[in-house]
Formats: structure tokens, sequence, C-alpha cells
């Protein structure tokens, strides 16, 4: 079905049995660098999945580049461990590498038992918030030297390969940019000089893990970083590299402290293609795209474009693990979407937490959390079909249960239409085609327009209840929240009326941030209007920039609270900043709404008495649970279990995990009984 991508491919002399490859990603399943089952049975199931090649890592060199909870190939006894991974990979009939790292400037003191970071330069570091040590020649060279026993260990712990990362701003390509090497010996200034660093290093790992062993590079596309390097100066690079003796180059996007959205929905499906594209025009060697390539459409497109040579799906495959499997047998409606919504996976990571998944409960518990075939089959009824109610109605299908879902409206997804409403939100949409294909494929009765009773439920008597009722929005007790011209977030997310000149937000958490992005987009031009506009030279660059930019409603957001996004995660809190910057909206703090009036929001800041002339008010203060169900199911006697929004107000992650672990924990009442 997608010839290209199960094409076989050789990299030095080793074949890889397709073009699909999951990239080094952090995942902190332990604090101390050491392997452990939680590693093994998640890196198990990415080989068992179909992907062709599975990279472990990133991989430390020594404690002054990783720090202590990054894994590490540092000591000799880490080899047998790493042993043991990579049978366990091999077995499952992928190909592995390791990817080596050095972090530099951007390493944590605190996590180096206050090892200095090392750099080119002693230049300050706005990721790390510290300012490295700048390499003596001695230090260079004992971290060449770090990296060559660290290949070998690799190659003795029966890695397929090794890759060397020169991306994400971290040491490589702290050498190569103008803006953190400030050396003028022979390891700075000019290109040459520059570049000396990671030819060295690349060209000593392969002279001592031999010619015939592959060797890969995974390098910035583009740092967008101002003043540092661009798609001009990477091809450059790449030469160079290949000119080492890598065999491959593993092409993403920017550095971690790039103003550029790199991985969340912001960042268009296959946004970074291109990169890969113009390294491969500059060199021989097979080249990989990454970032956002989520379906087997696109990543055979990339290959059939020629863009590049394989793909790599990391998040994706963190997401759905058989994705490979499922592409392969033209079963491409069961794969698990990754919506690049950064909740489970970056956002955790950078709180210090296990990357998990919010569409997949399993990502990370590949050991601990199966859904088995049951031997005592139960009649469950699974109320409300949002994505905690599909989740569960579809595991308990899967543990083979006989399930009926009921849902009071037209169509499944719940909040889920709500959440997909504003800017670069729509792939959430995928959750629910995901979902909809899940019910279908194991035959699931689904009733919509059921309004659920106590009678209904009598009638039905089920074995077990699954309660997933959701949520409402809230409407707080303010005067002159009945007018109307005020609106809840939902009602505009969900019926998008027509809306005034001027609009005021009340609340500054995610949904006010994004209702207000969803009302400040009302009247701006599309992606293929600007992309005709731009084509044919009919608008100059300034005013294309305010069509995208300037809408027909101006927002003002009012939230209580010192700043905005405090339920936000750290990866896209800037994200949405920035964008309510270039919307133009106005965004108050610390100021309390006292009343609405027919065309004035009154509220208090600084200890004094403001308003400000409104056409339209929305409510966006957050939502309460939907939860009478429970004291008539209570009285009924029938066993339940209530999932999501109305137990308690929370995310999707939430709703999905709950019912997900709801079946889960069915399954061992039933053994117990």
């Amino acid at each position: 079905m997608y010839p290209l991508l199960f094409t076989p491919i050789t990299i030095n002399t080793l074949q890889i049995k397709n073009r699909i490859a999951y990239p080094a990603l952090g995942l902190l399943y332990s604090y101390d660098s050491l392997l452990n089952d939680r590693y093994y049975e998640y890196f198990r199931e990415k080989a068992q999945g179909g992907a062709g090649l599975v990279t472990v890592g990133p991989v430390g060199i020594d404690i002054a580049g990783s720090g202590m909870m990054a894994l590490s190939l540092a000591d000799d006894d880490k080899i047998p461990s790493f042993k043991k991974l990579t049978t366990i990979i091999k077995s499952e009939g992928a190909q592995t590498f390791v990817q080596l790292f050095h972090a530099g400037a951007y390493s944590y003191s605190k996590l180096t038992n206050d090892v200095q970071p090392i750099a080119p330069s002693s230049v300050y570091s706005k990721y790390s918030k510290q300012v490295p040590r700048e390499m003596t020649l001695e230090d260079i060279e004992m971290v060449q030297t770090a990296f060559v026993k660290a290949a070998l260990r690799a190659k003795e712990a029966g890695f397929d390969g090794i890759e060397i990362i020169a991306s994400a701003g971290y040491l490589i390509t702290q050498f190569l940019s103008p803006i953190t090497n400030k050396r003028t010996d022979h390891y700075g200034g000019s290109f040459e000089n520059r570049v000396r660093f990671p030819r060295e290093v690349i060209e000593k790992v392969r002279k001592a893990v031999g010619f015939d062993f592959p060797l890969g590079i995974r390098m910035a596309g583009n740092d967008f970083v101002k003043g540092s390097n661009t798609d001009r100066e990477t091809p450059l690079f790449a030469k160079v590299y290949e000119d080492a003796g890598v065999d491959i180059i593993n092409v993403t996007g920017g550095w971690h402290e790039a103003k550029i959205p790199q991985l969340p929905m912001e960042l268009p499906r296959m946004g970074y293609a291109y990169l890969a594209a113009t390294i491969k025009k500059a060199v021989h060697v097979p080249v990989m795209a990454s970032n956002r390539i989520a379906t087997p459409e696109g990543a055979e497109k990339i290959l059939r474009d020629s863009m590049a040579d394989m793909v790599n799906l990391g998040r994706v495959l963190i997401a759905d693990p058989y994705w490979p499997t499922k592409a392969k047998e033209g079963k491409t409606n069961l794969i698990r979407p990754c919506v690049g919504c950064n909740q489970g996976c970056t956002d955790t990571l950078f709180s210090g937490m296990p990357v998990g998944c919010v569409v997949n409960a399993r990502a990370g518990y590949e050991g601990a959390r199966n859904i088995k075939k049951t031997d005592t089959p139960l009649r469950i009824m699974v109320i409300g079909a949002g994505p905690g109610g599909l989740e569960a109605a579809v595991r308990a299908k899967e543990a083979g249960h006989e399930v009926e879902l009921h849902e009071m409206s037209t169509d499944i997804g719940g909040q889920l239409w709500i959440a997909a409403a504003p800017p670069h939100k729509h792939e959430l949409l995928e959750i629910i085609r995901y979902y909809r294909a899940m019910v279908e494929h194991f035959g699931i009765p689904v009733f919509y327009n059921t309004a659920m009773t106590v009678e209904l439920i009598k009638e039905k008597n089920p074995d077990h209840i699954i309660v997933a009722t959701g949520a409402e929005a809230l409407m707080p007790p303010i005067e002159g929240i009945g007018l109307p011209h005020v609106y809840s977030a939902w009602d505009i997310l969900h019926k998008d009326p027509v809306l005034g000149e001027n609009v005021a937000v009340i609340g500054g958490g995610a949904v006010g941030i994004e209702t207000a992005l969803f009302i400040a987009n009302k009247g701006t031009i599309s992606p293929e209007i600007l992309h005709f506009l731009m084509f044919f030279d009919a608008e100059p660059v300034d005013r294309l920039k305010e069509l995208i930019t300037q809408g027909t409603s101006k927002v003002t957001i009012i939230e209580m609270l010192p700043s905005i996004g405090k339920d936000v995660g750290r990866s896209t809190r800037w994200i949405l900043n920035t964008e309510l910057e270039k919307f133009g909206v106005t965004v108050m703090t610390s100021a309390k709404v006292i009343e609405l009036t027919n065309h004035d929001v009154i509220f208090e800041k600084e200890n004094t008495m403001q308003k400000i002339p409104v056409d339209n008010v929305v409510i966006a203060v957050g939502s309460k649970p939907v939860n009478s169900l429970l004291g008539q199911i209570e009285k009924c006697g029938i066993q339940y279990t209530a999932i999501g929004d109305c137990k308690k107000i929370g995310k999707i992650n939430d709703a999905i995990h709950e019912g997900f672990m709801a079946i889960v924990n069915l399954q061992k009442e039933v053994v117990k009984i």
C-alpha cells in the first residue's frame, strides 16, 4: 500500500527492513541514568510495532554533558544493561542505533553534581540560564575521547549503529554557531574552524568503530535562532559530516531556545521536511526527515518526492507503536493519532516527570497496563461518548465484554469538538476520527440522543456502568451575567456566533486564551488565500502579515491572577503568549470583574474601579462536573465507575487514561470475585 515506505534500505553494511525510524527522545523512566524494565518494555514495543530502526537515547558520554538523570554510556559497567536492551529490540525484528550526546551549555549544574557546564565560549545560555566555562584544548580532547569510548561501549553492547547529536542547541551546534562560539583559536572564527570540533569527533569515532560500522549524525536543518545558522549554512555542515565519515544524516528543526515552534500542532504536518530536502540536495548519503510526520500518506509523499530517504516517527510511535504494522496492513484508520498536543510527552518531561501520552494510556507503562481477554464477560453500559467514555467502551469491547455506548447528543466526541475549534487545534478532531473507526471496528452499538434515566438503566440492567457525562461551562455569579450579549467560551467555540468589534474574555486560563485567539482570528485570511496572494505578489509582505493577524474583533483578556496561562504546559505557554501578542490581544491581569452592563465591563484593579467598553463578553472561568446521575445509579444498586470531568474537572489526558484504567481495574475486580 505504501511501497516506498516499506522498501528496505542499506546504511553502510546494515540492511533496515523499511524506511521508518523511531528517533532518540528523552523519556526519564529512571532518575539514576540506568536502564530498567520500564525502558526495556517501552523499546520492546517500539520494535514490535514494526519500525525498521529504533534509536535509543539521548545517551550521555560523561557527567558534565548529560547529568545524573539521562541514560549514560560513560562507564564500562553500563554495557551489560544496554546489551540486554539491544537483544530485546533485535529479537523483535528491528535494527537499533544509540544516540550519543553532550549538552554543553545546555547542561544544568544542579543535575551534574554541581559540575559547571562547559561550552566553546562563556556565553550565557538562554535555555539553562547559566554561563558555562569556556573549554580548554584539554577539555576538547577529553570530550572527543569520551565520544570515542562511549561509541566503543555502544558497539560492544550490540548496537547496530551510532548517531551523534549535532542539533537542538547542544554542544556541537554551540561550536558551529557564531553566537555561542567566540573563540579566537583554531576552533573558532571561520567556517573551517567552527566545524573543526564536530569533524574531529566524527573522524575519531569512525576510526575507532571501523569503516564498516554504521555512523550517523542528527543535525539542525535551521537553528531558528537570530544570528545563528540557517538552512543556507547547514548544507555546508552536512558536506563536512559526509566527508568525515557519516553514513546517514538525520535532519530536524532548530534549537530548544528557538522562538519558532518545533513540535506542537502549530507546526503544520511535515513542516520541516523541506529542511531534509535541502540537506539531501547537498550530500550523497541517505537523509532522514523529522518533525510532525503523522500519517503513512505523508511519509510516503516525502519519500516519493525525494525529500528524504527515511522518516522519523517520534511522538507518533509513542501514540501508537503499531503505526508501521497498521500502515503495512492497510489499517490506517485504526492508527491512534499523535495530535501534537505536547501535554503527555514534552510538557511532562520539562516538568521532570516520565514521558507518557494523552491518547495512549499504555505509553511508558507497557509492562504494567494491558487489556486482557476476560473469562467472565460483563454487560457494560457506557454513558457519555466523550474521550473518556469512548476509550472505556473500546477497551471494554477489546477485553471481550458486551458494550453499549449511550450519548445524549447527535455525535461522539463530547468536548473535543470545543477543544478543536481554536486556531491550530483542529488536529484534536483526529481523536474523534480514531474512536469512530474503533467503534465501527468493534461493532459497538451507539445510542444517540439518549437522555439517560433511571428507568432506562433499570430496563438495561447492566452488570457495570461507566459514567462519563462530562462537564458544562461554569457561569460565575457576576451581576449582568445573563445579559444577551454575554456568552460562555463553550458557546463561542461550539456555535461561533457573530460578535462585535470589542470583545472581552473573562478568564486567562488555557480556555480563555484559546477562546481569545479564536475570536481574534475571525476575519483573517486563510493559509490558502495567503499562499495565493504571496505567490502572485498581490500584496506586499507587511500587508500580508496584517491580513493574517488583524481580524474583525479587538479582544481583551481580563484575568484576576497576576499572570495568564497558569494551567498551560511549559512547552506551549510561550507559543500562546506569542500568538496573543501577534494578534494584538490586550491582556489585563490582577483585575477582578465586578459587573457587566449593556456596554461595559466594570472591574477592580489596583484598588480602583475601572471599565472598558464592549460589544460582547465571553466567560471562560472554567467548567463544572455534570454528575447528577451518580446518585440515581447508586439507588439502583448497580456497580459503576465515574471517569473524566463528571468526577473531577481535568484534561483530555485524564479522561482517556481514566477510561482505560476503569477497564483494567474492572478486570481485577472480576478476578477477585
